[in-house]
């Protein structure tokens, strides 16, 4: 019998445990006219799981690069990559941990807001 709580706890702990999906995305580009330089990316992280949900959005600016990629030719996965690059991978690591926390914190709060009264009224 031992054995069957401990299976049951390690399944009810395993349920808790669920994977977060991160995506990142391209909102808009800030180009210029004449060559199609992209100046400013507009990006946003999305976090979700099974249930819960978090987003970030900013903006990033590039230096001139030595030889342009046309613009009509640009991915979003190329353009995520360039800004992946321009954060560092310290930086992605803590805007996806800051977005993992907003999903923690809506699974299991730790902030509540209201009146003590108000349910009784």
């Amino acid at each position: 019998m031992a054995t069957r709580g401990l299976a049951i706890t390690l399944l009810s702990g395993f349920q808790l445990i669920m994977a977060t999906t991160f995506t990142w995305a391209i909102a808009n580009l800030d180009r210029e006219t004449s060559d199609g330089f992209v100046f400013t990316a507009h990006y946003t992280v999305s976090a979700a799981d099974d249930t819960y949900s978090a987003g970030a959005y900013g903006s990033i600016g590039f230096e001139r690069p030595d030889t342009l990629v046309a613009f009509a030719d640009l991915t979003s996965d190329i353009v995520v990559g360039w800004v992946k690059e321009k954060l560092t991978a310290e930086k992605v690591t803590e805007v996806e941990n800051a977005l993992q926390g907003q999903l923690d914190e809506q699974r299991a709060p730790t902030k509540a807001a209201g009146l003590p009264w108000a349910a009784a009224e």
